[in-house]
Order: C-alpha cells, then structure tokens, then sequence
C-alpha cells in the first residue's frame, strides 16, 4: 500500500515550492496567481449585474455566491462574495470588461485588487507636545525635550514623524487652534527638512498654518468630521491626508461603543469619506481605522486580525496600536508595553498594512529588518 505523504502549505514562497517540484521555471512566477485564493464582497448588485458575474465566475472555474432570490429577481440589490484565485480573478475582470450594464467599471476594480505592489511598511514615530496624552503626556512638552525626541527618531529609522498638541484619548478635551499652533510651529521650524511631518490635529486653521510653515501631511483622527473646512484646506495645499475612522468625539467615543458588524462599518465609512474626499480634488489618501477610537477591546482585536480587506479601497492603511489600552497592560511601564505593541504589529505588517504609528522607533525597525527574512 502507498503511504501518501500530504502537507498544506501556508504562508510559504509558492514560486519557491513550485521550482522544488520541478515544475517549469519560466513559467513559474506568472503560475503564482493560480495557487493565491481571494474571498471578494462586491456591494449592492442589481440582479441583472449578479447574474453576470456568477456565470463569468464559473466560466473562469470560480464561483460567486448571490442572495437566493437574485435568479427570480425578486429583489432591487444583492451583495455577493466572488471567491476566486488571483489568475481566475483576472480572467473574470477581463470577462466584465465586455459586459453591459455597468460591469467594465468592476471589472477594472478586480483588476487592481489583484495587483497590488508590495513595498515595506513605514514608520510613523509619535511626538506628543502635549500635557495629557495616555502614555507620555508632559514627556515631550517643552521644546528642548521635544528636538531632543525628534532627532532620536529620526536617528533610530522613523520614515514620518507625526507631531500632535491635542490630546485625542477618551475622555479629553479639545484645545483651542492658538494653543496648538504655539507648541507646533516652532517643533515644525525646527525639523522641517529633517524629516517627513505629519501633523495631528483635527483643525483646519492648525493644518493650514502647518502646512506654510513645512509640514507634510495631516492626520485628521476625526475623518473631517469635526471641521468642516479641513478637506478645503488639504485640497488648495494639495498635501496627502490621513483619513481615520472615529465613532463619536474623544469626549463619548468609549461611552458604549456598538456595531453589528465592526469590519463593514468601518469599511463602508471610510469609502464614503474617500469618495468625499476625492470630490474635493483631494487625490493623495492614507486610511486609518481607528483601533481605540469607539471601539471595543474585541473591535479593536478584529480590526487588527482583518485590516488586510480595507487594502480593497485602493489606498494605503495605517495600524495604530501602540501602548493602547487593547494591550490590558495599564499599570505596565512603557518600555513594557512596546514589547507587546511590536508584537502585535508584527502581525499588522504580515498582513500588509503600509504605515505604523508607534511610540519606540527602534523596536519597530528592527521587527522590520526581521520581518524581511520572512520574505527571501
């Protein structure tokens, strides 16, 4: 009797695999996409559209499933989940392309989905000038402390350095635009050239002056919901903007946070205000979904198991996690909680997200430079 011999492979090199079986080595890297599985959600097809893209699926060996009623058309919309490898997903897009009622357009968004670049993930380093904030606050407040700070992250590998004068932790409270800009714009003055600088702030007179005076970036954590004129001001500059996700303000975001589904309420939120976004000229978008921000411990447990799916907007993620309070550590020390805050970021990089926001530099690029071994 054969003895047979099965092992499944995850996460491996499949190029790797596929040359040590012998198979044809030119054309081992174009095989790939064959043996890479994806689960896609396409939202509110009419029947007609679902009808279509289930047949195309199956034509290309795939499958789409589809509300039950779509075959009757006895219902306006259907969401369906296209699971396919990453090659039938191309033949199925290029499919799309020739079909009517509006299908070309997904048939392009499938094309994209399944050929996304690779690149490393950035570092974000984190300087607080303020007072409150949850881990360091008054650290880094006086202005001597705060150059101090900024050249040992520069130093020690951050990528951006994200300059914030307004603590944004449950429960604070907001600080006047005057106050902000007294803190920030002499810290801007001094690394500007330095470094990229994002800005954290939630105010558009704060962006503006920040961006004259050499800042880079602006993170909104309110998504432009707390000024309206925020998303006027990063479209005349024309500088990118990261977009977060936020349920409520810092004053009741943690009062009792509910979702039925955490995942698709994020996602549909941050499609709608990158589309708003990009009504108003504004092109250059970095998405964040908010871990802490209305969210639970087990929220926030999901968002870093899944934040892979919201790479399916088209724009880069950013994870922030460190030193939050997900970690259940609040009597720790620092120090203690950067242990496991690059743990758990370690699997954010696994899976894919393009920017961490993070307190300790050198831990993070150090998992970095291990994490590419992963990788030859």
């Amino acid at each position: 009797m054969h003895d047979f011999i099965l092992r499944e492979l995850k996460n491996t090199n499949i190029e790797k695999e596929l040359n040590r079986i012998g198979f044809d080595k030119s054309y081992a890297k174009k095989a790939v996409g064959k043996f890479e599985y994806k689960n896609i959600k396409i939202y509110s097809l009419s029947p007609a559209q679902a009808n279509i893209l289930k047949q195309t699926a199956i034509s290309a060996g795939a499958d789409c499933a589809t509300h039950r009623e779509v075959i009757t058309g006895k219902i306006e919309k259907s969401d369906c989940i296209l699971g396919a490898s990453v090659s039938q997903i191309k033949k199925i897009a290029e499919k799309l392309k020739l079909q009517p009622f509006g299908l070309k357009e997904l048939g392009e968004k499938l094309l994209s989905t399944s050929s996304a670049a690779e690149k490393r993930c950035r570092i974000v380093g984190i300087l607080n000038l303020t007072d409150n904030s949850f881990s360091d606050g008054g650290m880094y407040n006086d202005f001597e402390k705060a150059k101090k700070h900024l050249l040992e992250m520069i130093d020690e590998g951050a990528d951006i350095t994200d300059i914030g004068a307004e603590s944004t932790k449950p429960y604070s409270q907001a600080v006047s635009a005057e106050d902000q800009l007294k803190k920030l714009l002499p810290v801007i003055d001094f690394a500007k050239g330095k470094i990229q600088l994002s800005i954290d702030t939630r105010s558009s007179i704060v962006a503006e002056e920040c961006i004259k005076a050499g800042a880079n970036i602006i993170n909104d954590v309110s998504g432009f919901d707390y000024d309206a004129k925020m998303s006027d001001v990063i479209a005349k500059y024309n500088i990118p903007v990261i977009i977060q996700h936020s349920k409520g303000t810092p004053e009741n975001m943690q009062d009792y946070p509910e979702y039925e589904d955490v995942i698709e309420e994020i996602y549909l939120n941050l499609k709608k205000k990158t589309d708003f976004a990009r009504s108003k000229g504004i092109e250059k978008i970095i998405i964040d979904p908010g871990i802490g921000f209305g969210k639970t411990k087990a929220n926030n447990y999901e968002i870093l198991r899944r934040c892979e799916e919201f790479k399916t907007l088209g724009y880069p993620v950013m994870l922030g996690i460190s030193r939050k309070s997900l970690l259940d550590m609040k009597d720790a020390d620092n120090f203690e909680k950067d242990i496991y805050t690059t743990a758990l970021n370690a699997v954010a990089i696994e899976h894919r997200v393009d920017y961490i926001r993070v307190h300790n530099v050198k831990m993070h690029k150090k998992l970095i430079e291990l994490l590419e071994n992963f990788k030859k």
